[in-house]
């Protein structure tokens, strides 16, 4: 979503993964439905990846130790769950590369688990975790343990990316407790294109994050804004 809005607008999009080169793919599970076809990501979203895929940038995405943060007008750190999104999440040399770019005080957006980088960046200066003192969201724990309940019988612990649920880690991140914003309890309404009512975003100064794919055309104008 964030893609298809930005170069719309006329930004050019650059992707970035952990050795470069050769173009990423998403979760086929995603694209085909979870579980007996249901869970996956909606029709249109499907269509927008189906698009990107063919992206000049996309297919020639940086390697994470050659990007520039100096060189960007702004960073998106999408989400995704499964114990597979640990090499994006939990990457040292990538979470360095980002504290670097949020001491520019450009746009930062980050969606889902992709708050997690973010929560686990320090300041290289002072130590302090990135988001200490910021305002945020991210992938509330009802959302992620009713996926978890409702497809451990046949998915294991597919939705279930760490131990620890993604709110949990991200408000030990924070400097207090009204630093977090889990946003009205949703399980299925969605934002669109012309109807924003059922997404939420938290807007931070040049920080903007959401909690889930629903939220998704809500963050990226928001971060769009922002540019």
């Amino acid at each position: 979503m964030p893609w298809r809005l930005l170069t719309r607008l006329g930004h050019v999009v650059r992707f970035a993964t952990e050795h470069g080169g050769a173009a990423p793919a998403a979760d086929q599970r995603l694209l085909d439905g979870v579980i007996f076809g249901q869970l996956g990501a909606e029709a249109e979203p499907k269509a927008f990846y189906a698009e990107m895929q063919s992206d000049r940038e996309f297919q020639a995405p940086l390697a994470w130790a050659d990007i520039r943060p100096d060189d960007f007008g702004g960073l998106v750190l999408p989400g995704g769950h499964a114990p597979g999104m640990r090499q994006y999440l939990g990457s040292e040399l990538l979470g360095r590369k980002v504290a670097e770019y949020w001491a520019l005080d450009r746009p930062v957006g980050a969606i889902c688990h992709g708050v997690l980088v973010l929560a686990r960046a320090c300041d290289p200066v002072t130590g302090r975790k990135l988001l200490d003192g910021r305002r945020t969201t991210c992938l509330p724990k009802y959302m992620e343990r009713s996926a978890f309940l409702a497809t451990a019988w046949r998915l294991g612990r597919y939705y279930r990316t760490y131990p620890a649920y993604v709110e949990d880690e991200v408000r030990a991140a924070l400097r207090g407790p009204a630093d977090f914003v889990r946003g009205p309890r949703v399980l299925s309404a969605r934002g669109t294109d012309t109807d924003d009512r059922a997404a939420f975003c938290v807007e931070d100064a040049s920080y903007v994050s959401a909690r889930w794919p629903g939220d998704a055309y809500l963050f990226a104008k928001r971060f769009a804004a922002r540019l």
